[in-house]
């Protein structure tokens, strides 16, 4: 039994196992809605585009957060911009625009001398979460988790329908910026716990498992925050045993998840489909 409670007496370990807990829910929570809502590239685009964002912070000796969320708030608007003067398609502007901004941020980091590793801008440090970066995962988790769960039926109306949302008076487009601010803030959130690359894989695959696994949207909700907690907590647990990077670990855990669910949805399938015959 000692050796199984090994990881939980380094401080490190603790500080890894308390970031995954504190960013389950939101990021859990928002990739349900990008998952309905189509906005997978979406997640990626500004998950990458915020790269320069960190590289100008560092140069203007302000918060790394701050340049990441405008960053990624102005991947998002120039995109809904470009989508809408001009005969591109959103997926193709999307495409554009991150991997334009992603490459700018790679020529900064080139010319500027700093000590932040690159690699762990963009696979994150969950073993080097300090203090500050808890206080940010739990402020902005909180923050996102409240916001989602206060506006959740209007949000998910707007993702099935936007036209209706707005037939019936909703502010859409207050609720289409509302939910991009808080894709950019948790991914902002995520930084320093798994980085820009890996980040898309906490906003896509725990909606796509409960997606799977439900067809209710609330236990949808329910089953997302499980499935990241034993992702999130069973990747920083095993990593220490194999001596390997939490957040891989925990991406890896969340694609052995989704095959999961994928070979019990078919084999659910398969019997209904029996029983129909």
């Amino acid at each position: 039994m000692e050796d199984l409670l090994l990881p939980f007496q380094f401080g490190f370990m603790q500080n890894a196992f308390w970031v995954a807990i504190l960013l389950a829910p939101p990021t859990a929570m928002l990739s349900c809605f990008l998952v309905l809502k189509g906005w997978s590239l979406m997640g990626d685009a500004v998950s990458h585009a915020v790269l320069p964002g960190v590289v100008i912070a560092y140069i203007l000796n302000i918060p790394l957060l701050i340049g990441a969320f405008c960053a990624g708030m102005t991947c998002a608007l120039a995109t809904g911009y470009l989508k809408d003067n001009s005969r591109v398609k959103q997926d193709t502007v999307m495409g554009v625009v991150f991997s334009g901004m992603f490459g700018f941020g790679m020529v900064l980091y080139t010319k500027v001398e700093t000590n932040v590793h690159l690699d762990h801008i963009l696979f994150g440090n969950m073993l080097g979460v300090g203090s500050a970066d808890l206080w940010t995962a739990g402020l902005v988790g909180a923050f996102v988790t409240f916001a989602l769960a206060f506006k959740w039926k209007d949000l998910l109306l707007h993702a099935f329908d936007p036209a209706q949302a707005q037939a019936l008076g909703l502010p859409v487009k207050l609720l289409h910026y509302g939910l991009l601010s808080i894709l950019s803030l948790t991914i902002v959130a995520t930084l320093k716990a798994v980085g820009l690359i890996l980040a898309i894989g906490l906003l896509i695959a725990p909606g796509a498992i409960a997606f799977l696994l439900t067809r209710q949207f609330l236990p949808m909700m329910l089953t997302a925050i499980a499935v990241t907690l034993l992702a999130m907590t069973g990747g920083v647990y095993v990593s220490f045993w194999i001596d390997s990077a939490p957040a891989p670990t925990t991406i890896l855990f969340l694609t052995l998840l989704f095959i999961c669910a994928f070979v019990w949805r078919q084999i659910q399938n398969a019997q209904r489909d029996r029983i129909a015959a």
